[in-house]
């Protein structure tokens, strides 16, 4: 018996090995070397498996030569068992021949085979799926969850990489048509704005003095155009606070921010006009903006029609004619004005009429105005097909013209003025007078209360 069990010993650990050795043949069988993703790790991987195998080999043998020492019986037992497995493995059969070749050699082999077979599968298993994964990790720049998009559009924001270079570091080296794929960024995946810097600020924080200084340090030692809109937007949203306006004021970023409406970058000029426009509800900050007023202008007349930095100079061209103190530095420009008012679309005749409005609340102001050109098809703005927005704007507008001309007798000397000017388009031509009374029945009830408003100071 003690003979016969020695045998049973050698021939399990022949079969475990043989086991061994036939689940990786199979399992590497038929694959194509060329598409094969491993790395260094993977490789290693690899041997130290293999290393097992070769080891469970040799205990065997080892276990072979030591039981060898007794009888020729057991050693001519021994190699028929040899050659049942040598010819299980040159046939190819599958695993369950094995198993029951182990289940005839001793007890217990079947569920060791079993249990070897399947850790050698998780283990080739979780190989492939790594290199896998390496081969679809992407390139592309994302947009970083802590830095929402500045300004309301597609243009600036704190980009994040992620993919390659992390892929990279993470699993060494990569072969093939991986590594092309990995780092290769597609043409349409990030918008002009590039760059990669880590702003100390979310753009929505409200910062105290020192952290403000800290974003004008930044923005004057930068040429960079996407730091520069980071911290503009930055200093634009903390300027929306009262203590904040004094503050950044205090700390000289006037002249700071206000340098920048010179770049031609348009994405630094607007969101430095948006600034500078939240800055301008100071009084005090409204004297020192002053001095970039007849710049703004200028730059906003002739700018890409309905573009944003158009928009962004026409608010604060508005924040800063609210008072009287300013609006004759901008007295020269009332026919582009009403060039513009006529040109625009929706939105800028809104916002270019709220602009002429604070001009027509001024009677300082009432000479130059109604005695610039205006384009007749101005009329076209009292049509009942507008909405309420315009129709009130225009309404009111007309007003304050007819109120100021009656209030400083420019009535009486209309000779002063050409035919194709303001005074003349509505005083004069009669063409208003009729258009506003065919509004007199609008279905829009605040319109019409309107209407009968102008009507009756006619």
């Amino acid at each position: 018996m003690g003979r016969t069990r020695e045998a049973g010993c050698v021939a399990a650990g022949v079969v475990i090995g043989a086991g061994a050795c036939y689940c990786v043949y199979r399992l590497t069988w038929g694959r194509d070397e060329s598409e094969k993703i491993w790395d260094d790790d993977e490789e290693d991987d690899e041997e130290e498996s293999s290393d097992i195998v070769e080891t469970g080999v040799e205990t065997g043998k080892g276990a072979k030569a030591n039981a060898g020492v007794g009888a020729r019986a057991r050693l001519q037992g021994e190699s028929k068992v040899k050659a049942e497995v040598g010819m299980e493995l040159q046939s190819g059969s599958d695993v369950k021949a094995e198993a029951h070749l182990g289940a005839r050699s001793g007890g217990g082999l079947e569920a060791k085979a079993k249990a070897l077979f399947s850790t050698l599968k998780e283990q080739a298993s979780a190989k492939a799926g790594r290199g896998a994964r390496l081969g679809t990790i992407s390139g592309n720049r994302t947009l970083a969850p802590s830095l929402p998009c500045p300004g309301g559009r597609g243009g600036g924001c704190h980009p994040t990489r992620s993919g390659a270079r992390a892929g990279g570091r993470a699993s060494g080296k990569t072969k093939g048509r991986t590594r092309g794929k990995s780092t290769r960024t597609p043409a349409t995946a990030w918008p002009v704005r590039r760059g990669k810097f880590n702003f100390p600020y979310k753009i929505d924080d409200i910062l105290g003095a020192s952290d403000l200084q800290k974003v004008l340090n930044i923005l004057e030692r930068s040429n960079d155009p996407f730091i520069q809109e980071i911290a503009l937007v930055t200093l634009g949203n903390n300027a929306a606070y009262s203590f904040n306006q004094n503050a950044i004021r205090e700390l000289g970023g006037l002249p700071i921010i206000a340098k920048l409406i010179k770049t031609k970058d348009p994405i630094i000029r607007e969101k430095a006009y948006n600034a500078l426009n939240n800055l301008s509800v100071n009084a005090e900050n409204q004297g020192k903006i002053k001095t970039y007023i007849s710049q703004v202008c200028d730059d906003t007349m002739i700018c890409r029609l309905d573009s944003a930095v158009q928009m962004a100079g026409l608010r604060l061209l508005t924040n800063m004619t609210v008072t009287n103190h300013y609006q004759h530095l901008l007295s020269y420009s009332f026919p582009d004005f009403f060039a513009l008012l006529f040109l625009g679309n929706y939105f800028t005749k809104i916002q270019i009429m709220k602009l002429i409005i604070n001009f027509t609340e001024n009677p300082a102001m009432t000479r130059e105005l109604v005695s610039c050109k205006v384009p007749s098809e101005l009329i076209s703005l009292f049509n009942k097909e507008w909405d309420r927005e315009i129709l009130l704007n225009i309404l009111t507008l007309f007003e304050n013209i007819n109120d100021n001309i009656k209030n400083e007798g420019l009535a009486s000397s209309k000779k002063e003025f050409s035919r194709s000017s303001l005074f003349f388009l509505f005083k004069e031509s009669g063409v208003c007078v009729k258009k506003i009374k065919a509004l007199a029945n609008h279905n829009d009830l605040v319109v019409k209360v309107k209407v009968l408003k102008v009507l009756t100071k006619l």
